[in-house]
């Protein structure tokens, strides 16, 4: 211990400083060798090679060295090379960097032309979407089979109504595989869903005939094979299978019982608005004839005012109004002779 101490008692003041800088750099280099020596003694047995500066950046950029690589590893291992930097591009820019590494495999192990940068575009593509890239490039190996409609949509069928007025449902199993080349913008699942469906209810809607449709369900994934529904999508239509046909309710009678329906219905309120106006027309009448005798009534009381003027004015003699009293008599008696007549 003497021994020691005497060395460092002989040095000047500058001297220590140094030698406790350079103390101070061996133990961080110490450190770091040993955060980062098995990270890197993995890639380096693996042939994938990464270097101390790389793994001392990516801590500086807070991106998981192991992870990256071990996706480099596993790219490697499969005869593909990915650098360090894409990898780590790659989980800057929030993708999945495990799933893309996997499915550049799976592409190249089935001859799909699936580059780096593709396969990145796709899964930051697919993000958020319940999809993946790596079930891009599976479904693109192994096509798999769209349900139309859709188990989630809550109908059992697409419907659709013959020109005989007949309705008939249908279900289709569309098999389709990933199109890696329009994947990325283009529409999914649920486009295939909408298109299909649209062209099977064009198709029952185009028969003459429910019987038709029942006896050749192929024609309606013919016609609808022809109409190219996956342009636009991400996805490659191989065939279109009618899983089930089945005969629904008469609709054109329904919309026939509706009409004639509905025809009553327009009959009755105009019948009852004639009605109405007869009934306005009648009360019109009858108030007109109260009026015309209301103004006999007050003619009636001007004849003695008349009568009255008569007389005194001289144009009016006394046995001018005996004979025009014995006229009336007259008259009068000759209305009842023909109204007793008329009650016989």
């Amino acid at each position: 211990m003497t021994t020691f101490i005497l060395p460092l008692a002989a040095l000047g003041g500058w001297q220590l400083g140094a030698a406790a800088i350079l103390a101070l750099l061996i133990l961080v280099l110490v450190l770091v060798i040993a955060t980062f020596f098995m990270t890197w003694l993995r890639a380096k047995l693996s042939g994938a090679t990464v270097g101390f500066p790389t793994l001392i950046a990516m801590r500086l950029r807070r991106v998981p060295a192991s992870l990256i690589v071990d996706a480099r590893i596993t790219a490697v291992k499969a005869g593909i090379e990915v650098s360090a930097n894409d990898l780590e591009a790659h989980y800057l820019a929030e993708g999945n960097v495990i799933q893309t590494v996997q499915s550049i495999i799976a592409a190249d192990k089935a001859n799909i032309g699936l580059d780096w940068q593709r396969a990145c575009a796709i899964d930051l593509a697919t993000k958020g979407t319940g999809k993946s890239v790596l079930e891009a490039v599976r479904t693109s190996i192994n096509p798999k089979v769209i349900e139309c409609p859709a188990a989630d949509s809550g109908r059992a069928t697409i419907d659709g109504v013959a020109k005989d007025g007949i309705q008939v449902k249908a279900r289709a199993r569309v098999t389709v595989r990933s199109n890696l080349d329009n994947y990325v913008g283009s529409a999914l699942e649920e486009t295939i869903i909408a298109r299909v469906g649209e062209g099977i209810v064009t198709t029952i809607g185009s028969a003459d005939s429910y019987k038709s449709v029942l006896e050749s369900p192929d024609s309606i994934s013919k016609v609808v094979l022809e109409r190219g529904l996956d342009v636009g999508t991400a996805f490659e239509i191989l065939s279109i299978d009618i899983a089930d046909v089945d005969v629904g309710e008469n609709i054109g009678a329904k919309l026939q019982e509706s009409q004639a329906e509905a025809d009553k219905n327009v009959a009755q309120a105009k019948a009852e608005m004639r009605r109405a106006a007869a009934v306005a027309l009648e009360q019109e009448m009858k108030a007109k004839v109260e009026e015309m005798r209301a103004k006999v009534v007050e003619a009636e009381a001007e004849v003695p005012l008349a009568l009255a003027e008569a007389f005194r004015s001289g144009n009016l003699g006394v046995m001018d109004y005996y004979k025009m009293n014995n006229i009336k008599a007259d008259t009068d008696m000759r209305d009842s002779i023909s109204k007793g007549d008329e009650k016989k």
